[in-house]
């Protein structure tokens, strides 16, 4: 173990390392699931026989938000060569739901949202945060460069773009096995009425978009006083940074679930070839996840999807 000599112990804890640490490592993962959450959306419209006009360039332009403009490039991307896409022109339906259409604006606006905070963490990590400081003509100057607020204002950012990616997420999800909604059978299930198909695996990951949303209130906006007064604004970052990595691991189990369910979905149409991403997208899967012919328990099946989304397997 290491031996701290004088001061070293207190200076590990009395500035924003510890917060900074906990954050960093949620954004690194945070980002992993940005791309996951592209080429989910991408082999979810292509299963849903959704339409990829709302990814026009020209359209998107035209409220030019640097994310929606990457999240809407990427989705086109991985749906490139898609015979599926294009297979239903006469199929009636004007537009599609919110959950399909508004994702470029949705992830996009979560993309801009980890371009804030990892420009704040790169500011972080190259700063002296701890108190008081020794300056170079040797003044001792008390100030207030421990003070969490930049992380913990980030932390609290983190927590809200990636819950929203997983809102979104699961309501694509429920349109995948609601068979009103998808024209496939019910919870996509090979035998409806006898196997309950995805049902469940769908429970799980409401409850852990309910819990994000829970985990989502912002822990910046607190403070206790304490040492007589003296410490009478404190931050709370380390808890919203805590809170980020909790929503950020519910949010990738919420995305794999809705990956097995857009798998699944895909082995019941015969409409043509996938986008280039898509068909990447559909056999990275598919190793992990065989077909579902009978119920099962698909707690190893979502967790090895997870691992996927975690080693970075769906980046372009």
């Amino acid at each position: 173990p290491v031996v701290l000599q004088a001061k070293e112990g207190l200076a590990l804890i009395n500035g924003t390392q510890a917060m900074t640490a906990v954050l960093c490592t949620a954004m690194l993962d945070a980002e992993k699931l940005m791309d996951a959450a592209d080429a989910t959306a991408a082999i979810t419209l292509e299963a849903l026989l959704g339409t990829d006009a709302a990814l026009d360039p020209e359209l998107i332009g035209l409220r030019p938000h640097p994310g929606a403009l990457e999240s809407a490039g990427l989705i086109s991307s991985h749906l490139e060569d898609s015979e599926i896409i294009h297979s239903h022109p006469s199929c009636g339906k004007v537009q599609d739901a919110y959950s399909l259409r508004c994702t470029p604006q949705v992830h996009g606006a979560s993309r801009d949202a980890l371009k804030y905070i990892k420009t704040t963490l790169e500011r972080e990590l190259k700063a002296v945060t701890d108190n008081p400081l020794l300056m170079e003509d040797g003044r001792a100057v008390s100030g207030g460069n421990f003070h969490g607020q930049p992380i913990a204002l980030a932390a609290d950012h983190l927590k809200i773009a990636i819950a929203e990616l997983a809102n979104i997420s699961e309501r694509r999800t429920e349109r995948l096995l609601n068979p009103d909604l998808s024209g496939l059978p019910a919870f996509l299930a090979a035998s409806p009425g006898i196997n309950s198909g995805l049902m469940i695996a769908q429970y799980t990951a409401a409850s852990l978009v309910s819990e994000n949303k829970v985990l989502a209130h912002p822990a910046s906006v607190d403070s206790i006083s304490v040492s007589g007064c003296q410490e009478d604004h404190v931050s709370m970052g380390t808890t919203a940074a805590r809170q980020a990595s909790d929503i950020v691991r519910n949010s990738c189990h919420v995305l794999a679930t809705e990956l097995v369910a857009a798998v699944q979905a895909h082995r019941f149409l015969d409409r043509g070839r996938k986008g280039k991403g898509t068909q990447k997208t559909f056999d990275t899967v598919s190793v992990v996840f065989p077909p579902l012919e009978a119920d099962r328990q698909f707690v190893a099946d979502i967790e090895a999807v997870a691992c996927l989304i975690r080693e970075s397997s769906f980046s372009l």
